[in-house]
């Protein structure tokens, strides 16, 4: 048992990678030094990553049962105390980062110092075969315990909306923001207040959402129009300019269903922007109301989605994992064909 082992790294959106990284520790060191990247450091790698108050807090919350063994840091450099400790005895690392491990015991040698036995924890992999990372679950692509947002079925199956999915989707699924139904730049100009600077992509649902914000000159970086308002045409569907994206895609999707036509669309249009940084806008014959349903599950965290409330203005819900579980559990509850 080491009396004090060193654990380094940005511990974003604690996971259980993480967990399982601590808990070997615990078992081999009766102390543990956890040392956080700074936030220049991890700003550099991911502007996306969490400050370091924010990641501090939450790995504090995650490990309170054993704080009393913990001490956390801050890791301005790439290496940290770990070179010149002379208390530290052990060293935790996970396999990319051995290679590291390995260079700081060879300036523990140079420096008189004796080697930090380094104790590897294998990652933590989730429901795909890969494994649990942060930047996995930046990306949107699984939870914080290696699971999938969206069920097994979704893109296979037709998904139909029942009376309690409906019921629950009654109130603004967000924070709305109102204005006159004659103007709709009025709330549209309060939502780019409020997103301004945020990550993106910035995701539009509705035909007169995404006229709106093609006016004011900053079109959705992916936009879903189906040519209707109310369930009615739309005369100014036509003025809709899609020219403006790098993608246009089409499918079709009947009223009250989530199927796999829209599906894939939406899957497209969020991995253009993820892996291109492309734009894209969906044209779907039918309508395209529930696909933010589909939208957050799939989209990276910190997406903004838009949809229009009739006679009251427009909403905005930022994806994070509380849209994201929910839209899943709602995606559970419906009906399949």
């Amino acid at each position: 048992m080491h009396s004090l082992g060193l654990v380094g790294g940005t511990f974003d959106r604690f996971h259980a990678g993480h967990r399982a990284l601590i808990d070997y520790g615990l078992s081999k060191c009766q102390r543990l030094e956890v040392w956080l990247t700074s936030d220049q450091i991890a700003q550099a790698k991911d502007s996306r990553i969490e400050s370091w108050s924010e990641r501090s807090q939450k790995f504090v919350e995650s490990i309170a049962e054993e704080s009393s063994r913990i001490s956390i840091h801050r890791l301005e450099d790439e290496d940290g105390p770990a070179p010149w400790h002379e208390n530290a005895s052990a060293i935790l690392c996970t396999p990319e980062t051995l290679v590291g491990c390995e260079r700081i015991n060879q300036i523990r040698q140079s420096n008189g110092l004796e080697s930090l036995e380094i104790l590897k924890v294998e990652h933590v992999i989730g429901h795909d075969g890969k494994p649990i990372s942060s930047s996995r679950i930046r990306q949107g692509e699984i939870d914080r315990v290696g699971q999938p947002y969206l069920p097994d079925d979704v893109g296979k199956a037709n998904l139909i909306l029942t009376k309690e999915v409906e019921s629950n989707l009654k109130d603004p699924f967000g924070k709305l923001f109102e204005g006159p139904e004659n103007d709709t730049s009025v709330a549209i100009r309060a939502v780019l207040e409020e997103t301004f600077g945020s990550q993106g992509p910035i995701i539009a649902v509705g035909d007169v959402t995404v006229k709106a914000l093609q006016d004011l000159g900053s079109p959705a970086d992916i936009a879903l129009i189906d040519g209707k308002t109310k369930r009615q045409e739309w005369e100014g569907a036509s003025t809709i300019d899609t020219s403006l994206y790098d993608k246009n895609l089409t499918c079709k999707n009947p009223a009250g269903q989530l199927n796999a036509d829209l599906y894939h669309a939406c899957k497209g249009a969020i991995e253009a922007w993820s892996k291109e940084n492309k734009t894209t806008i969906i044209d779907v014959d039918g309508e395209e109301d529930l696909a933010p349903l589909l939208l957050h599950p799939m989209a990276p965290l910190g997406a903004a989605v838009l949809y229009g409330q009739p006679n009251r203005g427009v909403v905005l819900r930022w994806t994070g994992f509380d849209s994201k579980s929910r839209c899943r559990e709602l995606l559970a509850a419906m009906d399949r064909d």
